[in-house]
């Protein structure tokens, strides 16, 4: 059984910092991509960034230049620094990893930016 636990939201005043942790653990040999996605009251779950194994990234429009995501492949663990945060980056931000055969997700972690 595979299991990834998130941890570090939070409530932050805008322009705050927050940075996330994803730790993967269970019968998974080989984690691939692995990303992070959040979802709004009302809204659809959206990408928020990927990163591959080899440590290529991608991100959504709205974060880029603010949030970092990387990894640390020996402990199957990914994290996102969040900068300069908004708030309508408030949401819950879903890990999410992949093996070569399926896909998983974490619980949710809640992140509300406000003053």
């Amino acid at each position: 059984q595979v299991q990834l636990v998130e941890s570090g939201g939070g409530l932050v005043q805008p322009g705050g910092s927050l940075r996330l942790s994803c730790a993967v653990s269970g019968s998974i040999f080989v984690i691939n991509n692995m990303g992070w996605y959040r979802q709004a009251p009302g809204k659809e779950r959206e990408l928020v960034a990927v990163i591959s194994r080899g440590g290529s990234t991608n991100y959504a429009d709205s974060v880029k230049g603010r949030f970092t995501i990387s990894r640390d492949n020996a402990k199957n663990t990914v994290y996102l620094q969040m900068n300069t945060l908004k708030p309508e980056d408030t949401a819950v931000y879903y890990c999410n990893a992949n093996s070569y055969i399926d896909t998983y997700w974490g619980q949710g972690t809640q992140v509300t930016v406000s003053s």
